[in-house]
């Protein structure tokens, strides 16, 4: 009997022998495929990786121009150009065959007060901003042998819009902007697409209370030459153009008024500016003309005004609808250098307003 159970434990044993080495051999193997498919998860991973570093080498520099050519559209650039025997200075910026836009400054400002927009708008649009002569960095010839009249400055900036190329563009006006830009339209009325007016006047209502002491001296120079100087050139009326009667002055920087004042009281400029607005007299003279031409024409006009505005009266933008009926019309919570203080405001409505006209004009000549 013990022999049968010797044999059956010699045949258990070898039994269990192979069934160790099987599962020793299936382990062993699952062990080599563990590992192998750790290698090429890895390998995959090092591929995966490696072709992102040359997708971004690829890309970088292509990225980098892109960058690079926006920081230019950006850019500001400050220039002169000889007119007529002067130097007169200018600010552009943006691509030059995108829409242009002529930005016809105030005073006693100068291109300066546009810089708000050439920061919001360069991307998308070419911006040129010149100083009048007399003006902020252009020339400041002797008011002795030159005549600081409107006609006069409108004639040189004419004359600037030849030399930098400019045939067509939109014409932005404020303040003295609008005196100088309507002369410019009636000499050359095929090049202005569009017109934006931003605290200009055509009308003689939009000359408000203060002006009496101006109209004075418009009748009778010599005896009120001293008023007239205290009125138009203080500090006060400096300043009352940026914050006019805005109740929360402290979000106007003070910079704009006493730098403004600085620069009317350096030599010779307070003869310059009271010659210039002696001759504003033939703006009023000339208002009928101007309002004729946007009845006849009908223009893309934008109309943007500050509800706090004290240089002229409030009735005024209604007075340009009353000529354009299609005029758009703005109030903005800003002064008369409404861009002081609502610069993202005026940019948008700038965009929306010179798309649309570009289109318009498309169309029509499409038509």
């Amino acid at each position: 009997m013990r022999a049968p159970q010797k044999a059956l434990s010699k045949e258990l044993v070898a039994g269990l022998n192979m069934n160790g080495a099987k599962q020793m051999h299936i382990f062993t193997s699952y062990r080599l495929d563990s590992s192998m498919r750790l290698s090429c998860m890895k390998l995959m991973v090092s591929i995966v990786l490696a072709s992102f570093q040359l997708f971004a080498q690829v890309q970088e520099p292509q990225v980098q121009m892109r960058r690079e050519e926006q920081t230019m559209k950006n850019l500001i650039f400050y220039r002169t150009a000889q007119i007529d025997g002067l130097s007169i200075f200018y600010r552009e910026s943006g691509p030059k065959d995108a829409p242009t836009i002529l930005l016809l400054h105030g005073l006693p400002s100068s291109s300066r007060m546009f810089e708000p927009l050439f920061t919001r708008l360069s991307d998308r649009y070419h911006l040129v901003a010149p100083d009048y002569p007399g003006f902020g960095h252009s020339d400041w010839p002797d008011p002795k042998t030159f005549a600081y009249t409107f006609d006069h400055i409108a004639e040189i900036m004419n004359h600037f819009t030849e030399a930098l190329g400019l045939s067509h563009f939109t014409l932005y006006m404020q303040d003295y902007g609008g005196p100088v830009g309507f002369r410019m339209i009636l000499a050359h009325p095929d090049r202005v697409e569009a017109l934006i007016v931003q605290d200009a006047v055509a009308h003689n209502t939009g000359l408000g209370e203060n002006w009496k002491t101006r109209r004075a001296f418009w009748a009778d120079r010599a005896a009120n030459e001293s008023a007239l100087r205290t009125n138009l050139l203080s500090l006060a009326t400096t300043k009352s153009r940026h914050a006019g009667n805005d109740p929360n002055v402290e979000r106007h920087n003070p910079d704009f008024w006493t730098d403004e004042f600085y620069f009317l009281n350096q030599p010779g400029q307070a003869d310059i500016q009271s010659d210039l607005f002696y001759d504003y007299r033939t703006n009023v003279d000339s208002y009928p003309k101007w309002q004729a031409w946007m009845r006849e024409k009908q223009p893309r006009l934008l109309v943007i005004w500050g509800k706090y505005e004290s240089s002229f009266d409030p009735s005024e933008p209604e007075s340009y609808r009353r000529d354009v009926p299609k005029a758009e019309v703005h109030i903005v919570d800003g002064g008369h250098f409404a861009l002081d203080t609502a610069a993202d405001e005026i940019a948008a409505l700038v965009q929306g307003f010179v798309g649309s006209s570009r289109q318009g004009s498309a169309e029509r000549r499409a038509g």
